[in-house]
């Protein structure tokens, strides 16, 4: 906690350094001295006035760090979820003009640019003509020109704050995915231990059950000898596929499937009634292995009782890049939420993975009502 503590007050002490910095330079960038030379009668009268926007430098010094936190903190999050890449530019290229032009009006109108350089010398008339007219117009017209000099400026130092905002943000953003990918590589490490350490020897599990398998048949029992092809099947999957970041979903759909067809089994066909909807096609559409086991598990260990008829509704959709997964089972009173078993994996668990694997991109809702235990989970797969 204390070290939380310790990083943000770092944090915010770089950030208020910064923001010094930018003031001094402001004031330093955004003013000039205007020297005037005025020939009234023969009689030269020299002038220089420091031309600066020194009373205003908070107003834009606010306009400034509008733009670099609103950049990090929404229109670059904003424009990150467009699947076009020109919309997302778009977005914060507007963002810059309603800035910059919000500190150009505002700041613009304090300026008086009709006299940059100051008031005019004592005795002078500015409505007579001659050579002191000409001169007047002659320092005029270099007045105007450090005015757009220094609006030039201005643009530079606001496009100097959006590529240090975009900076920030994708190294932030950089920094945040590394710390995600090391907790998700420790945690998938941990998990393979644990489950190393509690396997049996693969080999000897398939050779087993492929014997089971090739019994069952010389016995004419069909049912059996099924049942042990699809146990199989889970347990290869298990051991080989979900080792993988992502497996296509049919391999998760067929896996839930032989997963239902076995718990099943262990009930009369008038206890439970399973319902599992699912889309024929997927394309190329992946997910992470196992994430909705947990779920499927949970709904026969407690949706289920001996005796009474329960129901079991399971449903995937996959839409515009989105599944949303749903699992509806009965509630009776011996229901509970999921516990951390040795054989299992507990809601904490599934919360934490989903977590690590879509950060940002998953929400999961857990409720109960009219006798229903509702698991809805929605993923974006982009």
């Amino acid at each position: 906690m204390r070290r939380i503590k310790a990083k943000h007050i770092i944090e915010i002490l770089i950030h208020l350094a910064f923001w010094i910095g930018v003031y001094y330079t402001l004031n330093s960038l955004t003013s000039s001295t205007i020297k005037v030379r005025v020939n009234h009668n023969g009689k030269i009268i020299e002038r220089s006035a420091v031309d600066t926007i020194f009373p205003y430098s908070r107003l834009t010094l606010a306009f400034l760090a509008m733009l670099f936190y609103g950049n990090i903190f929404w229109i670059f999050k904003k424009a990150l979820r467009y699947k076009s890449l020109l919309a997302g530019i778009a977005i914060a290229a507007g963002w810059f003009i309603l800035i910059f032009m919000a500190n150009y009006i505002l700041v613009g109108a304090k300026l008086n640019h009709n006299q940059p350089f100051g008031p005019l010398p004592p005795g002078f008339d500015q409505s007579k003509g001659g050579s002191d007219h000409f001169m007047l117009n002659r320092n005029a017209f270099f007045a105007m020109g450090n005015w757009v000099h220094m609006q030039l400026t201005m643009l530079l130092i606001f496009l100097t704050a959006a590529g240090l905002s975009v900076a920030y943000f994708f190294l932030k953003e950089w920094t945040r995915n590394e710390l995600v990918r090391n907790q998700l590589e420790a945690y998938q490490l941990s998990t393979e231990i644990k489950f190393l350490k509690s396997q049996i020897n693969p080999h000897f599990l398939f050779n087993t059950l492929n014997n089971l398998f090739s019994m069952a048949q010389e016995k004419g029992n069909d049912e059996l000898a099924d049942g042990i092809s699809k146990l199989s099947g889970m347990m290869r999957y298990m051991i080989y596929d979900s080792n993988a970041g992502s497996v296509p979903l049919n391999k998760e759909i067929a896996y839930l499937e032989d997963c239902i067809t076995l718990n099943k089994l262990r009930y009369a066909d008038d206890e439970v009634k399973v319902i599992f909807d699912y889309p024929a096609q997927t394309g190329n559409a992946t997910i992470a292995p196992m994430l909705f086991i947990p779920f499927v598990e949970n709904a026969f260990k407690h949706g289920v009782s001996i005796g009474q008829t329960s129901g079991i509704d399971i449903a995937i959709l996959v839409s515009d890049h989105r599944l949303i997964f749903t699992c509806v089972n009965t509630k009776y009173n011996a229901i509970k939420k999921m516990e951390d078993e040795k054989s299992g994996i507990g809601l904490e668990n599934v919360k934490r993975r989903l977590d690590l694997l879509y950060p940002g991109k998953h929400n999961l809702q857990i409720s109960e009502d009219d006798g229903k235990y509702i698991v809805k989970l929605e993923i974006d797969l982009i």
